[in-house]
């Protein structure tokens, strides 16, 4: 189970553990993003500093029609207490957790500031 908070922003906000080839680690914090359908944005200074493997080139709509360009990686995270290989898109500035890293999870929002989030594998 993954407990989180809304902040401020009504954003749900969950804190990650991300791995990289080398071992080193580093902790973030991910906006969840029901609207994306990947596993996992990461900004491109995040994905440079953990030295994560590329995997190939990513293209995507945007909600304007606009078609995007991206790198996607390689990178480890810790997930419901396992480790969990997942591609990460190299993209934004923020963080953001997408469908595919939540399938198989419920989850539960508490809509305001300070709120409940909570993931949960489905049993």
């Amino acid at each position: 189970m993954i407990l989180r908070v809304v902040n401020a922003a009504h954003e749900a906000v969950v804190a990650l553990s991300l791995q990289g080839p080398a071992g080193q680690s580093q902790d973030i914090e991910a906006v969840v993003d029901t609207g994306y359908s990947g596993f996992l944005t990461l900004p491109t200074a995040l994905v440079a500093e953990l030295g994560l493997p590329f995997a190939y080139i990513g293209q995507a709509f945007l909600a304007n029609d606009d078609e995007v360009s991206f790198d996607v990686h390689d990178v480890t995270v810790l997930w419901d207490g396992k480790a969990r290989r997942i591609e990460a898109d190299a993209t934004g500035s923020t963080p953001l957790l997408g469908m595919l890293l939540l399938d198989g999870h419920n989850l539960n929002i508490d809509v305001e500031d300070g709120g409940r989030v909570v993931i949960q594998a489905k049993t």
